[in-house]
């Protein structure tokens, strides 16, 4: 693919992840983004997964320069478009592409709630002081760190279900090929 639509095609994606970013739910101090996470698929896919975390860094700084995002977007983000993207780029030589994009983006809650709400638990939260999460901690630890990641599994599992959605139609339409040439 040519930098030229790839660069068009990230600048998409940062636009839509910020256009989409009025519809979240509240989970402890964060929010949860479920068009973040479908963005992770997307563009880790299409893209690959340098573009994608880079997607999910800047949609990230704008909804936290807009006030509408907090710190939990860079952990919650990043983590979800890399294993994506590493999955699939492992998994496209191996197997159909069909398999390989509908593998690869299963494992978008493995960045989300095992990377990126664990690493948040345990260091951002501290760091920032988020009462909480800290009081969660206190009581049980992994009592705290199951309660914090349910919300990210949620929102990372509809993200999941939109993305598939919208691959499986660009997949019928023959967009996917024509993109991979």
């Amino acid at each position: 693919m040519r930098s030229s639509i790839r660069i068009a095609l990230t600048s998409i994606f940062i636009a839509l992840g910020v256009i989409l970013s009025p519809i979240w739910f509240p989970v402890m101090g964060s929010k949860a983004f479920p068009f973040q996470h479908m963005i992770n698929v997307l563009s880790a896919v299409i893209l690959g997964p340098l573009y994608a975390s880079l997607i999910a860094f800047f949609i990230g700084v704008i909804r936290n320069a807009l006030g509408i995002g907090t710190i939990y977007a860079f952990p919650g983000g990043i983590p979800g478009g890399l294993v994506v993207g590493g999955v699939y780029l492992f998994l496209r030589d191996r197997i159909d592409r069909s398999r390989a994009w509908k593998i690869s983006a299963l494992t978008e809650p493995i960045g989300t709630v095992l990377i990126g709400a664990v690493v948040s638990y345990f260091f951002i939260a501290p760091l920032i002081g988020d009462e909480r999460t800290l009081a969660l901690a206190s009581q049980n630890l992994f009592t705290g760190l199951l309660i914090f990641s349910l919300g990210w599994l949620l929102s990372s599992v509809i993200g999941v279900l939109v993305a598939f959605t919208v691959l499986y139609f660009l997949e019928i339409s023959g967009y996917i090929s024509y993109i991979e040439r």
